[in-house]
């Protein structure tokens, strides 16, 4: 069995460009951070080098001069010691240092043609995460310069290259989305479809700054970008080596989170590969403890199982277990489900049938081989963090609780009282094996989620929090509910039992929904119950599951800004 720093060892695929006492370049993977957003789980490029010196006997100074996006590959140098960095600093902030990029775009590159290309001169600003072109020039804006030619095209597809003389931030991918060329799988720019961002840093040029010998860092492109340019927007499922370079790529980019297990309060259980937000549509593949679980959607990756099957096999995990998702999951049959989502692993050793995970240190009871599903959803980690993290002292509801995960937190974080309801009796049972597992107790509750609703607000109970994540599609007794508009409806009866200053943490999974409908449904429930909304935050994309269409609220009751006073209440006076 394979320990946890060898499934996600500290270089991985990182590869060593050169090294010297004085200088350590390297061929960095998409995925690998320049700079951890989590300074509680590093994950960074130089946080992993520094393991590995350490681990060669080396000492791990690394002084830090460029960084590149996370979804980009390729070139990046440190110095090895401090002698080193007045040299190096001098050049990159002289701009002598000669940087060269290969972008993928698609659409017309005429004016990059012939042996000079063009050349891209813009101001650039900030809006929100992105840059953009503004136009003209501003005292906050920086200019950017790109020098652009076509090294080669199929059809309207094209491979540039792109020597930029300033290091401003999305340099490149800004400029050529302002001309209509947005870098293939960038979609913070609205590119195209692609298995990747298609943006590698090729090489860099620079003078030693000990010896002042020229060097040539260079970075072979990776095979991706060919294939994309022949027309391959996504990893082919049939293609043994190409999934194989794609669980590579995830893994580089689930470093933190394969690390995690390792911590303190450890996290043993998340998504390895997201479908296409990974460029791989009709797979995922989790990571639960030691076994993974792989999810296939459609008729090409069912009809792709054997090589997926061998693929994942490869990783040095114990075992693989497979399931099958159809379009419509509500009117199957047992026996249906059965063949859909095998009991046993279709490759390895079996895992427990009560499969204990942690998610920050808490631990929730699964079962692999039960169903279509394992008794919890990855995707709300962080959102079961964020309550754990407020719950200490408040009554907490947990309304469609599943497999209770959200009540569990809850209760771990000290909530003064935690009511989960849910119509299936398995689920509940297994929340109550999940208590078991972090010594809590909930109220469970084996009801119809509307009834119970209208018989609570008759009651008058009242929950400082309340947690709503219904299934898109559900039939309970005479209850019907179908995510869209039936959200006003069940927003303003989780707003009827909600105290004055109360808080609601809204999920929906629903394809279909866009996060701007869900908003303005909240609203309405919120107006239908009399009641005012102080914030509404949207909750981050995990990340582990990029591209996911997941839609999260934080809700906030109270009084908002110019609003008046409900009927009912009045307005204090100082």
């Amino acid at each position: 069995m394979l320990t946890r720093r060898e499934l996600f060892p500290a270089l991985g695929a990182i590869r060593i460009v050169h090294h010297d006492e004085h200088l350590l370049a390297v061929d960095k993977p998409a995925g690998v951070p320049s700079q951890s957003a989590d300074p509680a789980r590093p994950d960074d490029l130089p946080h992993r080098l520094k393991e590995h010196l350490r681990d060669a006997g080396e000492q791990d100074y690394l002084g830090i001069h460029q960084r590149l996006d996370q979804a980009t590959s390729g070139v990046i140098v440190y110095t090895r010691s401090k002698e080193a960095n007045p040299g190096l600093a001098r050049q990159m902030e002289g701009r002598t240092v000669r940087k060269r990029y290969v972008a993928a775009v698609r659409g017309d590159v005429s004016d990059f043609d012939g042996a000079k290309g063009a050349t891209m001169r813009d101001w650039l600003g900030r809006d929100g995460a992105v840059s953009v072109v503004l136009p003209e020039r501003t005292r906050k804006a920086k200019q950017a310069v790109s020098r652009v030619r076509v090294l080669e095209r199929r059809g309207d597809r094209a491979l540039l290259e792109v020597r930029i003389e300033t290091g401003r931030t999305h340099q490149i991918r800004a400029q050529l989305a302002h001309r209509g060329l947005p870098i293939a799988g960038d979609r913070a720019y609205g590119a195209v479809r692609a298995p990747r961002l298609m943006l590698h840093a090729a090489s860099l040029g620079l003078d030693h700054p000990l010896t002042g010998d020229t060097l040539t860092l260079e970075a072979p492109v990776p095979a991706a970008f060919q294939r994309w340019l022949d027309g391959e927007e996504a990893v082919p499922l049939d293609s043994l080596d190409a999934l194989r370079v794609a669980l590579v790529r995830a893994r580089e980019s689930r470093w933190g989170l394969g690390r995690a297990a390792l911590s303190k309060a450890p996290t043993t259980a998340f998504r390895l590969l997201n479908r296409g937000g990974d460029g791989v549509p009709g797979l995922a593949v989790d990571v639960y403890g030691d076994h993974l679980l792989a999810h296939l959607y459609g008729d090409r990756a069912l009809a792709a199982e054997a090589t997926i099957v061998e693929a994942l096999s490869e990783l040095g995990y114990e075992g693989l277990y497979l399931k099958k998702h159809p379009k419509q999951k509500n009117t199957l049959r047992d026996d249906e489900r059965a063949a859909l989502a095998p009991a046993d692993p279709v490759w390895g050793a079996p895992a427990p049938d009560e499969l204990a995970v942690f998610e920050h240190g808490v631990a929730y009871s699964t079962g692999l081989g039960d169903g279509l599903s394992t008794g919890l959803f990855l995707d709300q980690r962080d959102a079961r963090l964020r309550l754990r993290e407020v719950a200490k002292g408040k009554s907490v509801l947990n309304l469609f609780c599943y497999a209770g995960a959200f009540g569990v937190a809850a209760a771990v974080g000290e909530a003064s009282k935690v009511v989960q309801v849910d119509v299936s009796r398995p689920a509940l049972e297994r929340a109550a094996r999940s208590e078991a597992l972090n010594s809590v107790a909930t109220e469970r509750v084996r009801h119809d989620v509307f009834a119970w609703l209208a018989t609570a607000a008759k009651r008058g109970e009242r929950f400082d929090i309340v947690v709503v994540d219904p299934p898109s599609y559900s039939t309970a007794g005479k209850s019907r509910w179908t995510s869209g508009a039936d959200w006003v409806g069940l927003a303003e009866a989780c707003f009827r039992v909600m105290t004055q200053r109360g808080t609601l943490v809204v999920s929906s999974n629903d394809g279909r929904l866009t996060q701007a409908a869900l908003r303005r449904h909240v609203h309405e429930g919120a107006r239908k119950a009399g009641v005012g909304i102080a914030q509404m935050k949207d909750l981050p994309e995990p990340p582990d599951f990029p591209g996911a269409k997941l839609h999260r609220l934080w809700v906030r009751l109270g009084e908002a800004k110019g609003e008046r006073p409900s009927r009912g209440r009045r307005r204090r006076r100082r």
